[in-house]
């Protein structure tokens, strides 16, 4: 996914597959699809000259296995398998209104926080891009226009330097042809990785 940010005077993106961005780019990753049929019947009986036992003489499975194997995996790999904490979603997840907090190692994801606790970002707008797109120049100016217009109302009706920023997120050329076709228009406490939070919900 592809992420644009900005400042408070204006907007500028960045993108990346699959990115979101806060005063700094963050991006989604790809959903993966899952198969829409699950078969609904499971063999109850095995096959006809099918083997109800293993043969004779067939070997054993050795009682104690090896004590040596590693329990981690090889440095820099953890996040490539974590599995995402409980409060994280995908960017094309959150809905308006919603309040998350954003991180560059688990870019595209979103950590949902309470809008009355230090957050990084709030949505403002969700909507959708429509018609083709060949690259992901074409997709960041797309997105960036469907957020333009309400996040600067938005931005006008909050108390003077409560926004630093903005947070477009949006798909790559890869998602987007994957189905994935949300943006997220979203005004953020801070830009460039500032550690300015929000404490309250936009009015």
């Amino acid at each position: 996914m592809a992420t644009a940010n900005g400042s408070g005077d204006g907007s500028t993106d960045e993108k990346s597959p699959a990115e979101s961005s806060k005063g700094a780019g963050r991006s989604p990753t790809p959903s993966l699809s899952i198969p829409s049929a699950i078969p609904t019947e499971i063999p109850t009986e095995l096959p006809s000259g099918f083997p109800s036992k293993l043969p004779s003489g067939f070997p054993s499975l050795p009682s104690d296995f090896p004590s040596g194997f590693p329990s981690e995996l090889p440095s820099g790999l953890e996040s490539l398998f974590a599995a995402p904490a409980g409060d994280e979603v995908p960017y094309y997840m959150l809905r308006k209104g919603d309040c998350f907090d954003t991180s560059v190692s688990r870019p595209g994801q979103a950590a949902k926080r309470s809008c009355r606790t230090p957050h990084d970002a709030e949505v403002v707008k969700v909507t959708e891009l429509k018609g083709g797109y060949a690259t992901d120049a074409a997709l960041k100016k797309a997105a960036s226009g469907l957020c333009e217009g309400p996040l600067a109302h938005e931005e006008a009706q909050q108390t003077a330097g409560t926004v630093r920023g903005t947070l477009v997120q949006y798909p790559d050329t890869t998602g987007y042809k994957l189905g994935i076709d949300k943006v997220a228009c979203s005004l953020a406490a801070d830009v460039d990785g500032g550690d300015r939070k929000f404490t309250a919900p936009l009015k």
